[in-house]
Parts: C-alpha cells; sequence; structure tokens
C-alpha cells in the first residue's frame, strides 16, 4: 500500500511538472511598411475620382427561388466613387505618414465611357497639384462592383437570400518626377452575406442582408482600407508565443516577458540555453530569445536566434513534428519582417 502511494504521488507530481510546460501566446503589433515606395519628398498627396459611374444594368443579378438562371437587376453605383475616394483620403491621413492628405471633391471624368480608362493627363495632373500643393496625386482610375443574390425560400412574409459582393478597382500615383513610369496597384476583393431580405423596416431577423446599395458601399470602404497599406506603412496585430519549462530561469524569464522587459528576459532565456544540454530545451529558449529581440525591434538578431531555433528542432525532432513546423514559420515570418524593416527604415531616411 505505502508502495503503490507512493509511486501516485510520483505520478502526480510528474504530471504536475509536465503541465508546468508548454507554450503561451500573446498578440503583438506589427509595423508593415508600404507595397508602393514613394520618393522620400513626397510629402503631400491629394486623392482623385477619376472613373465613370457604373451603369445601374452593369454587374448585378439575382437567381430566384425555384430557378437555375441568374436574371439582371438594376442596382444604382451613385457615389460608390466618393464613398471609395473619402474613405482613402481618411484613411491615409489616419496613417499619419505623410505630412497631408487631401480630397479633391470634383470628379474628373465627365464622359460616359464606364469600360475605358483614361489615365490622367499631365495637364490635369499639374493643376490639381498647383490648386491643392499636393507632391503626387493618387488617383481611383478603375472601379467595378458586382452583386450576386440567390433567394432559398420564404417565411412570414420575407426572402431568405446568399449574397455576394465583389469589387475590382486601380489606383494610380501621379507625379512630375516619375518620367512615365506611374505606379498602379489593383485590388479585387469579394464578401459574402446571408440572410433575410428586409428593406421595408418593418422587421428585424437576427441575420439580415444588406440592401445591394448599402453593400457595394461597405465593399467600397473596405477596398479602400486596405489600398491604405499599399501606400502607407502600417501596424497590423499577430500572435507570436513563447515557451515555458518548469525551470527557475525560464520561469524569471516568463515573468520578465509579462512585464514587456524583454532585455532581461533575454538574459535569464540566454543563461538557460548556456546550461541545458538538451537540444529541444535550447530550440525552446532561442525561440523565446528570437522572440524577444523581435519585441525590442532587433531584426537581425531575431533572425539569428529564430534560425537556430530552427536548426535545433529539426535535429532534435521527427521530419512532421509540430516544433519543427512551427518554428520554420516563424523563421520565415522573421525573414520577412526583417527585410521589411530595412525597407522601413530606407523610407524614414
Amino acid at each position: 500500500m505505502q508502495k503503490t502511494t507512493s509511486s501516485l504521488i510520483i505520478f502526480l507530481l510528474a504530471l504536475l511538472m509536465s503541465s508546468c510546460a508548454g507554450i503561451k501566446y500573446l498578440t503583438v503589433e506589427t509595423r508593415e511598411p508600404a507595397q508602393v515606395n514613394l520618393p522620400s519628398n513626397v510629402l503631400s498627396i491629394a486623392i482623385v475620382n477619376n472613373v465613370v459611374q457604373q451603369p445601374d444594368e452593369v454587374g448585378h443579378d439575382s437567381i430566384p427561388i425555384g430557378h437555375t438562371q441568374a436574371k439582371r437587376s438594376k442596382v444604382s453605383s451613385d457615389s460608390v466613387a466618393v464613398f471609395y475616394t473619402e474613405a482613402l483620403a481618411q484613411f491615409l491621413d489616419e496613417e499619419d505618414y505623410f505630412q497631408r492628405v487631401m480630397y479633391y471633391n470634383q470628379p474628373l471624368r465627365s464622359d460616359h465611357d464606364f469600360f475605358q480608362e483614361k489615365p490622367v493627363d499631365p495637364e490635369t495632373m499639374h493643376r490639381i497639384r498647383r490648386e491643392t500643393g499636393a507632391d503626387a496625386i493618387i488617383s481611383l482610375d478603375k472601379l467595378i462592383v458586382e452583386t450576386k443574390k440567390r433567394d432559398h425560400f420564404r417565411q412570414q412574409g420575407y426572402t431568405y437570400a446568399d449574397m455576394t459582393g465583389k469589387i475590382h478597382s486601380v489606383l494610380r500615383v501621379y507625379m512630375p518626377t516619375m518620367e512615365g513610369k506611374i505606379p498602379a496597384a489593383q485590388y479585387t476583393d469579394s464578401i459574402r452575406w446571408e440572410g433575410f431580405d428586409i428593406q421595408d423596416g418593418r422587421a428585424y431577423a437576427d441575420i439580415m442582408l444588406p440592401s445591394r446599395k448599402e453593400a457595394i458601399k461597405i465593399l467600397a470602404v473596405h477596398a479602400a482600407e486596405k489600398m491604405t497599406y499599399v501606400f502607407a506603412p502600417h501596424w497590423e496585430m499577430q500572435d507570436r508565443w513563447y515557451y515555458t519549462l518548469p525551470n527557475s530561469l525560464m520561469r524569471e524569464g516568463e515573468a520578465y516577458a509579462k512585464g514587456s522587459q524583454w532585455s532581461n528576459a533575454i538574459e535569464k532565456w540566454e543563461a538557460f540555453y548556456n546550461n541545458s544540454s538538451k537540444k529541444t530545451d535550447k530550440a525552446k529558449a532561442a525561440g523565446n530569445i528570437a522572440l524577444a529581440y523581435e519585441m525590442i525591434d532587433d531584426m537581425d538578431r531575431a533572425l539569428e536566434w529564430a534560425t537556430l531555433s530552427n536548426n535545433l528542432f529539426i535535429e532534435s525532432t521527427a521530419p512532421n513534428s509540430l516544433e519543427r513546423r512551427r518554428s520554420l514559420l516563424y523563421k520565415i515570418e522573421i525573414e520577412r519582417r526583417n527585410k521589411n524593416s530595412h525597407k522601413l527604415n530606407m523610407d524614414d531616411l
């Protein structure tokens, strides 16, 4: 009986110790560079609308209950380009990257040829720059929106349906120094909704479809937000993790990490790394150190330790192990951030 009790105590202690080891997650903000690198002397920009309003009969259809073929629908695209360009100007201004972001509220196109793109000519570009004082112009040169709605059944007089909205846009940057090279950025995306089609204001459901006009407005604002990241550095939320082990040095490092005292955390985790003989433990400590260096924006050191962690996991774990795959993903992410950090540094000069 005594032997059984002692064995049970030993088993419970081992279980407790093993439960102390694991992974803890945290959410961090990372600074991402602009996708289009404008010259450093571009301090102010003007956003302009250079598209023709989409005809009502273009891009929209419906499939009624009991039908398989789509029928053409008419939807007004009035002011969609205005929503897009106004939202883009607002989002870019909120990024606080350019000294001035101006919205030019006069549409540039007065023709009716929707399907023909007409880039901004040099004369118009210079006129807008003189009027606004902008160093460069970001022009919405193409905008196509689509909605496709399928009705499923009716309940209490209202139709339950799904609708997919799609948007395609082209933005170009115009400035006098480009020598004919005009950077263009394309964006295509879609959003799907499902619910009751209630547009009369007399009923409410937990799941409701927006009207088509509201849907294309949502699409326009969504696209403008995404295109903001093309022209200005921005912050993104990402998940990270660090390893925990039943060791005093690792626990002390974790305590410092929780308080964002990353330099102290590095000291403790490096001490554990140097004292440990087990490759998987060294790999976990190296991964933690890489995270700490990332948190203090030393991306070169972060990459060194992330690479070391991945190499140690390759040496000590099976080819399909989760730890090996996880460390490889982190190494690739740090490589990407290391390359982007140099872009950001160049942009700041």
